[in-house]
């Protein structure tokens, strides 16, 4: 089944609460989940203990369900925890092994999406990093592969050389003017834009009158606001809330209509955005 989500469960720093969280997500609606093999901000083990729970108590295929999990570099990982590899290993080594990990927390054969979490300390690794995930999609065992935290649109046109980069999940907030040139990038190019960090980094942008004021119109808050925009221009968040009304109401979101009588306020908050 092509799975393509307009919003997507996020899992970091869930910790021993992550199984819990995912089942309830689903529940109230989610199908798709994002983790990583990383000990130091994810259980994917845990996520792979609710997947089995939601197919096995509530009816819930696994074709489904879209799962998307990440390789993490030794950078990005804390060795005082498990890794999925040995680090003495070749990267592409260090990938299968990772990959084979994952496969197995997640209790399934094939990956929605597999990701980077970030690029390598070089070009050249990153390359070949980017080749190993080439392989795993030619093999079937991956439907998509993509990269996190790239913020030079150079590293995405060197890996296209290989392959077209078909996912990028970066910060997307007001912090970093909302990754303008990278977001243009993945529009102009077919490629999906995952955005974390969306509502956390944007207090600002949360609490403007133009948001409060379009929120207000619309009888919604202004986190489904922001979720709603993003989604009508190329951006696919991901919501990390541990609360049953927040997952709904960010569930909502993309319910959301803006009607020729709010057109105006919306057009107002993209100009703040990308102005």
């Amino acid at each position: 089944m092509n799975l393509a989500p307009k919003l997507i469960y996020g899992t970091a720093w869930k910790a021993d609460r992550t199984a819990h969280l995912v089942i309830s997500a689903f529940l109230q609606g989610f199908r798709a989940v994002d983790t990583a093999c990383q000990p130091k901000h994810y259980r994917e083990d845990l996520v792979g203990e609710a997947l089995e729970v939601l197919q096995d108590n509530h009816t819930i295929k696994r074709e489904d369900i879209y799962i998307q999990t990440k390789f993490t570099p030794l950078s990005g990982q804390d060795p005082s925890k498990p890794l999925p590899y040995n680090p003495r290993d070749s990267i592409p080594t260090q990938i299968k092994s990772s990959l084979a990990k994952s496969l197995a927390n997640l209790h399934t054969s094939y990956l929605d999406a597999y990701l980077l979490h970030s690029p390598l300390h070089t070009s050249h690794l990153t390359i070949e990093a980017w080749r190993t995930l080439m392989a795993a999609q030619d093999e079937g065992i991956v439907r998509t592969i993509g990269i996190s935290n790239v913020y030079d649109v150079g590293v995405l046109k060197e890996l296209a050389k290989e392959r077209k980069v078909q996912i990028v999940q970066n910060r997307w907030y007001e912090g970093n003017a909302w990754d303008t040139d990278v977001w243009a990038y993945c529009k102009e190019n077919g490629i999906i834009y995952q955005s974390f960090w969306t509502l956390t980094g944007s207090p600002g942008l949360l609490t403007h009158p133009r948001t409060t004021s379009l929120a207000h119109k619309l009888d919604v808050t202004p986190a489904q606001v922001l979720f709603k925009l993003a989604q009508l221009n190329n951006v696919v968040p991901l919501s990390g809330t541990t609360s049953e009304l927040h997952m709904q109401q960010d569930l909502a979101a993309e319910r959301i209509v803006f009607k020729e009588e709010v057109c105006d306020d919306y057009k107002k908050l993209l100009d703040l955005i990308w102005s």
